[in-house]
């Protein structure tokens, strides 16, 4: 793995953190541990694959898979079978070309102005969802007499990329009259994780009926929660990405995926605080009580929120300390927070010990929910600073 170096914790923490790889800070100096299962992601994937099949079954990895590093994860999936993935943009599937020689690669934001020569050099398909796109493509490929292939985006109601149903329609018999390199028809559910949304059925009907203009080009609708919805929606290939990563694709059933990630961070210091006195920016939270608080080395700048803050007018989120749940008091700054373990035994927490934010204790859609947003952003703002650690058993 590029950039790795063996793992070397100290004894405190080596039960905790070993079999793995670290990335990044060393263990020890780091002020955090994000801990990423890959044998995890490898069989959620299979998961996926085996619920979808005979569909083939893609993998999303943008956003630098999910936050949680596009190589490794990559790799991990390359290993396990997978040969189609989807990235963001050129410069994600630039590296994941690096990782994944053979695979077939979308870039799923399309064609850029004057890119063609860029997804030339690294053999990567743009998803095209304009005629301008599809123009510029054409005069490219001509040109150079280069077919990498594309794919078609249809919107068929989520109104953010991709041609209009009806521009879709109009352009099946010049797609059908020519070679022009089209590999993937493809649209993207509204609403999936609902499965009683009547967007679903809407949608994919519209998507069938455009699919069926343009014969003997594979065809995807289906992303994570897509996939639980019924066969019908399987088509020639699924596209999941967040449940991949943990996330439950099913909001409103038990989670079919395994958790993914952990993510620990240090105490730096334990002080008392006196009746009446504050903790932390602009004096929000007042003790009410002779108190004990534990600063931990994780702020916003790692990417935990500052809506979890804990004032006097109402309390915050919570992380896990020797075991117990503790409440946050005052604001989340840039780099600490502060918890109450007033009520823990003496000396039940010392400088240096642990504190789960994701683990068994909470997952990451529970995480989500505390901060006030969905286990997708807490993946992708999961900070640079945690040391790294893939486990790979």
């Amino acid at each position: 793995m590029q950039g790795s170096l063996p793992v070397s914790p100290s004894s405190d923490t080596q039960d905790e953190l070993a079999p793995a790889v670290a990335v990044g800070a060393p263990v020890d100096e780091a002020g955090g541990v994000l801990t990423i299962d890959l044998s995890a992601i490898e069989s959620n994937w299979k998961t996926l694959r085996s619920a979808s099949t005979p569909a083939e079954c893609a993998a999303v990895v943008k956003a630098n898979g999910y936050g949680l590093g596009l190589e490794p994860v990559a790799q991990r999936l390359t290993q396990a079978g997978c040969t189609t993935f989807f990235v963001a943009d050129l410069s994600e599937g630039k590296r994941l070309r690096k990782v994944a020689p053979d695979a077939d690669i979308y870039i799923l934001n399309g064609l850029a102005p004057g890119t063609g020569q860029a997804f030339a050099d690294s053999n990567l398909r743009p998803v095209i969802g304009s005629a301008a796109e599809i123009a510029e493509w054409d005069a490219f490929t001509s040109v150079h007499q280069w077919d990498g292939g594309f794919a078609l985006h249809v919107d068929t109601g989520m109104n953010r990329l991709g041609m209009s149903v009806e521009e879709a329609a109009a352009f099946a018999p010049r797609i059908n009259a020519a070679n022009h390199g089209l590999k993937l028809l493809m649209s993207h559910f509204v609403a999936a994780q609902f499965a009683q949304s009547p967007r679903n059925a809407e949608q994919l009907q519209s998507f069938r009926d455009i699919r069926a203009l343009y014969r003997g080009v594979p065809a995807s609708i289906a992303n994570s929660s897509g996939i639980f919805l019924n066969a019908d929606a399987h088509l020639d290939l699924v596209r999941p990405g967040v449940a991949l990563y943990g996330v439950n694709p099913t909001p409103s059933t038990k989670n079919p995926m395994q958790p993914v990630v952990e993510l620990k961070v240090r105490v730096a210091q334990v002080r008392d605080v006196a009746f009446g006195e504050t903790v932390g920016y602009d004096a929000t939270w007042t003790a009410r009580r002779p108190s004990r608080i534990a600063v931990v080395t994780m702020g916003y700048a790692d990417g935990f929120f500052r809506s979890a803050s804990g004032d006097d007018q109402k309390p915050g989120g919570t992380l896990y300390v020797a075991g117990h749940s503790c409440p946050i008091v005052g604001r989340i700054s840039m780099d600490l927070t502060a918890l109450d373990i007033t009520d823990l035994p003496d000396r039940a927490v010392k400088r240096g010990d642990l504190a789960t934010v994701i683990g068994e204790e909470r997952d990451v859609d529970a995480t989500g929910e505390m901060l006030g947003t969905i286990g997708y952003e807490v993946l992708t703002s999961l900070g640079r600073r945690y040391a790294r650690v893939y486990k790979n058993d």
